[in-house]
């Protein structure tokens, strides 16, 4: 009898994490609009002074979301070990419907792990640095990808080197 409840506990145990995962989701604060209030965390400038995707993080207990001028500086903020964890969402701006690179419209929002990004492209950041761009979908991406170059990544496999390296903005 012992052996059989281990093994439902252990069957049980991803679905267990699964219905965390959704109801965390379920749970999370929706995306915000960026205002002229909304500054970038790590160079302290307003957003719309930067073209291309941005990002905004929510931490439980914190009611604003932290802000980011690239959706690169998102991944780093995600990395560092010194920056809070209790991630309750994160969300790019979809550029698979954004009309405009320079300014991507309001509502052109997307949940980071459900995102499709295109690293090592010729597109560079409003900060002009290596960016990780966001797309809704993966033909979205793809598109890009043979427009642009570069390669396609998901959330979870973002590699730590490219987002965490020097780049001074030169090619």
């Amino acid at each position: 009898m012992k052996r059989r409840t281990l093994l439902l506990a252990l069957l049980a145990a991803p679905l267990l994490a699964s219905c965390k995962q959704n109801r965390d989701a379920a749970n999370a604060p929706p995306p915000r609009e960026i205002s002229d209030a909304s500054v970038a965390q790590f160079c302290g400038m307003s957003l719309s002074e930067h073209a291309g995707p941005k990002a905004q993080i929510f931490i439980r207990g914190l009611a604003a979301p932290y802000w980011f001028a690239t959706v690169r500086d998102a991944f780093a903020f995600v990395m560092l070990p010194e920056m809070p964890k209790a991630i309750e969402a994160v969300y790019v701006n979809d550029m698979a419907r954004a009309k405009s690179w320079e300014q991507p419209e309001p509502g052109m929002w997307v949940e980071a792990r459900m995102a499709f990004f295109v690293i090592g492209s010729r597109r560079r950041s409003g900060m002009n640095t290596d960016e990780a761009i966001p797309f809704g979908s993966a033909d979205a991406a793809r598109k890009f990808v043979e427009a642009e170059g570069g390669r396609i990544v998901g959330f979870d496999d973002m590699p730590r080197d490219y987002i965490l390296a020097s780049n001074s903005g030169e090619q």
